[in-house]
């Protein structure tokens, strides 16, 4: 700056204001424009460290994982993190820990002695979190992961939302009986409670059911894999059970669903009708495509950076986000008998 400020003749204080934006000065606009033009000459770049301190904010935040960052599914909670801070003029540091808690406790420490604004808390799928210490006290947002007791606004997909609709796509299309839920509540990794997607999702779609006067004939608790909803569609056939319609808990059980009903002979949806949720690629190549719910993850992490960066203290609320129903083709009329 004293460089900037010798070649364009004004003192380092009005090359300091100049560069800073600062219009509550007396500077003329002759004088702001040649130091803005030997800035720009000098390839001039103010001191991030040294203006975070004197502004008490380095315009940065920590985004710390699990394994987010390694899963291309979920890479577009990234891109709308990453684009909400660059339109703020803030930059993300994106680290990952791999479900190590040493690892992870490291990570935060390393993230905080580079005197972040804020932090974001994130998981890979939705669960309930135990924070690291190092949180407690400093600006923090919990992404796609709830942590009872801890005091941060947390953002989640509306699972139960997704599952009313779900029962209600099947509803519209005149399915009130023969439906099986296959994955149920307890899929990995398991844990006292469940998990929260499968238990939300099936307690919004047994709501819709029961006040249409309907309801599930069976639910098949199993992982949410490919070769598991293979498994058990395949199982459920060879007893003798013959579904009008299959509501799969996440798409790589409908693609196990899909290959199961196809060597039993059985076509979708023209017998059975299939819904599932997330909306991974899988769901458009499926054929005939795949009727899901969308985990929205690109609003997730936008949503993350706005609250962050909002103003004002943050509330220990939970913000849930719609998974929009993305109809296609394996929803059909039920089969006549």
């Amino acid at each position: 700056m004293a460089d900037v400020a010798r070649m364009a003749g004004v003192s380092p204080t009005t090359a300091s204001f100049a560069l800073s934006g600062r219009t509550d000065m007396r500077i003329s606009e002759a004088s702001r424009a040649r130091v803005l033009e030997v800035a720009r000459e000098l390839g001039y770049r103010p001191n991030v460290m040294a203006r975070g301190l004197r502004t008490k904010s380095t315009q940065t935040i920590g985004f710390v994982s699990d394994m987010i960052t390694t899963t291309p599914f979920a890479g577009d909670v990234i891109r709308g993190a990453l684009e909400a801070a660059r339109e703020r003029d803030h930059l993300l540091f994106i680290t990952e820990a791999g479900g190590d808690r040493a690892a992870e406790s490291s990570l935060v420490h390393a993230l905080l002695d580079r005197q972040v604004d804020a932090v974001i808390y994130a998981a890979m799928f939705t669960q309930y979190v135990t924070p690291p210490k190092e949180l407690f006290g400093h600006r923090v947002v919990l992404l796609n992961c709830l942590a009872p007791g801890f005091d941060a606004p947390s953002v989640v997909p509306d699972e139960v939302q997704a599952g009313r609709d779900a029962a209600r796509a099947l509803l519209d299309a005149g399915h009130g009986e023969g439906i099986w839920a296959i994955g149920g509540h307890l899929a990995v990794p398991a844990s006292p409670e469940g998990n929260i997607a499968g238990n939300e999702r099936m307690r919004g779609m047994e709501e819709v059911l029961r006040a249409h006067g309907a309801r599930l004939e069976g639910v098949v608790e199993c992982d949410w894999n490919t070769q598991d909803g293979y498994r058990e569609v395949s199982a459920l056939l060879a007893e003798g059970h013959r579904p009008r319609a299959l509501v799969c808990l996440t798409d790589r059980l409908s693609f196990g669903a899909y290959q199961a009903l196809g060597e039993a002979g059985l076509s979708v949806p023209g017998d059975v009708s299939v819904v599932s949720f997330d909306d991974q690629d899988i769901a458009v190549a499926l054929r005939p495509a795949l009727t899901t719910l969308k985990l929205p993850h690109y609003q997730l992490g936008r949503l993350a950076v706005e609250l962050i960066l909002s103003e004002g203290p943050l509330e220990a609320a939970v913000h849930r986000l719609a998974m929009p129903l993305q109809e296609r083709d394996s929803i059909g009329a039920p089969a006549m008998d």
